[in-house]
């Protein structure tokens, strides 16, 4: 369940966030959005794949485990990367729309939501606190990410550059699994882009985008290695 509301100082001044790690605060998520912007530091620890929406568009993902409520960075009430997606690090907040601009929207069945525990949200005085701070920055930056991803994915489709792939995994244990419904990159149709259409993603900003995108498959091993050594405590 979701409870949404609009944030303000008088009726959430006592408001706590809980920021620790955990399946109970629901980390354990396979996966999560990202964009453009962010894919340099997502690459650095989580594959990046693209799946498909009901309205037919593509959403890019930062790849978290193989099934769904399988979170392979998450041990116990550690995240282990040093990079956790802004799409993460936002809950329980959501950015809205109102008729003076942007503001800041708080699940309050988030199981992060305290009056306890966790980090305060507003000061005695009724002034955002650092940690709010922070959130509005991130929410503003989810923002303008989300803006962008729409026209990103549109000059990857013009150019046919997403396919499907199906990635066969042997763990160690010799249980075998067909890891299938996303899609990726086609590197082989990237390096027949003529100088032309590279040009014109270069200009767009999507040139880098795109090759963070290559880079972030190789750690398809990472979540391998983590499954099995998932597997090996759990025997």
């Amino acid at each position: 369940m979701t409870r949404h509301a609009l944030l303000n100082n008088v009726e959430h001044k006592d408001l706590r966030v809980i920021t620790a790690r955990g399946k109970q605060y629901g980390d354990d998520i396979m996966y999560a959005f990202t964009f453009p912007a962010e894919f340099r530091n997502v690459q650095a620890h989580y594959p990046i794949v693209f799946a498909k929406t009901p309205d037919g568009n593509f959403s890019p993902l930062a790849l978290f485990g193989f099934h769904e409520g399988q979170n392979l960075f998450l041990q116990g009430d550690a995240w282990e990367a040093t990079y956790l997606p802004l799409m993460v690090e936002r809950a329980p907040f959501l950015i809205g729309t109102a008729p003076n601009g942007k503001v800041i929207h708080i699940d309050l069945d988030n199981p992060r939501v305290s009056q306890t525990e966790g980090q305060r949200v507003f000061l005695d005085s009724g002034a955002a606190t650092d940690y709010l701070e922070r959130v509005s920055k991130v929410l503003g930056m989810l923002d303008e990410g989300i803006a962008a991803t729409a026209p990103f994915v549109a000059a990857l489709l013009e150019l046919d550059l997403l396919e499907s792939f199906a990635l066969d995994i042997k763990f160690t244990d010799g249980a075998q699994h067909r890891f299938v419904g996303f899609h990726t990159l086609s590197e082989e149709k990237l390096h027949k882009l003529d100088a032309a259409a590279l040009g014109r993603l270069n200009e767009r900003g999507y040139l880098q985008a795109i090759y963070m995108v290559v880079a972030s498959l190789s750690n398809f091993r990472v979540l391998i290695e983590r499954a099995n050594k998932l597997d090996a405590a759990v025997r």
